[in-house]
């Protein structure tokens, strides 16, 4: 568990890390260079899971071996689903992070919403609903792994 306590944002309690996949953790299918290390140190803190359509088909392979959950969603309703899928998790033990316009929903609803803009750029709706805004999935993970960079940036 990840516990942070941010003045005038609230105190979290943080047991699971839910992940996009494509334009998040990857680009066109590939996972994001040095993002494999970091996923092993957070999985000694937060659950992981990956929830994706797989576009590319190469999701599996591309994880193999990484201490996570992956979930292979149908094309249609992503969004829906993956809103089900964090309060499965219980929403206040969610950090969320994605970038695109499925990704909005689950972003909002998590307890901590990360939105990452990358090569592949991200939805407005999902940058808007975030509670951040990082450039990369690797500042993204690094946030969970020097937790008082989020309380600098959320405190009110």
């Amino acid at each position: 568990m990840l516990a942070i306590d941010i003045p005038g944002f609230g105190s979290l309690r943080l047991e699971h890390l839910l992940l996009d996949y494509n334009g998040t953790l990857a680009i066109d299918g590939r996972l994001i260079a040095h993002a494999a290390p970091l996923l092993h140190k957070i999985s000694r803190t937060l659950q992981i899971h990956v929830v994706t359509a797989d576009t590319f088909g190469l999701v599996a392979g591309e994880l193999a071996g990484l201490p996570l959950q992956l979930v292979v969603m149908g094309s249609t309703d992503q969004a829906e689903a993956k809103v089900e899928f964090v309060r499965r998790l219980n929403a206040k033990s969610v950090v969320a992070i994605g970038n695109g316009r499925n990704d909005c929903k689950m972003v909002e609803l998590a307890a901590l919403g990360i939105a990452v803009l990358q090569r592949e750029g991200a939805a407005q709706a999902t940058v808007r609903t975030a509670d951040l805004v990082v450039p990369s999935i690797l500042d993204a993970l690094e946030l969970l792994q020097h937790p008082l960079r989020l309380t600098a940036t959320l405190r009110s």
